[in-house]
């Protein structure tokens, strides 16, 4: 499994830089509530804008230490556990709207992904 991890870890990093920087203004079928957009999620969620953009740097940067992780092994339990804490911040905000479970599926995928990333970099 440990030959695995660095896949683990370019499949979470694109995933996010998909979500993040190509679909950050269109509409998917995962937003929360009827949100159209990144900032709309937020604001269905009840969040201020200002911290879209705090989750935004924090995934983006995580992101790209899983990438770079894989030249520098001591980049990835911290970029793997600060995007673990976003995934589960995220299927709480998604639980507090009421959002049926196919919208939680990315969410419960990316933190899956990390617990096996941050086992991975524990051995």
């Amino acid at each position: 499994m440990t030959n695995a991890i660095p896949i683990l870890q370019i499949l979470v990093a694109l995933g996010l830089l998909n979500v993040w920087l190509l679909r950050f203004k269109r509409s998917t079928a995962y937003r929360g509530g009827q949100a159209r957009s990144m900032p709309e999620e937020f604001a269905a969620y009840g969040l201020p804008g200002w911290f879209l953009y705090v989750v935004g740097a924090l995934k983006v940067g995580g992101a790209l230490c899983l990438i770079a992780g894989i030249w520098l092994p001591g980049l990835v339990l911290p970029a793997a556990l600060v995007i673990a804490v976003l995934m589960v911040g995220a299927l709480a905000m998604h639980l507090k709207i009421r959002d049926p479970l196919k919208k939680c599926v990315p969410a419960l995928l990316m933190l899956a992904l990390c617990v096996i990333i941050i086992r991975g970099s524990l051995r």
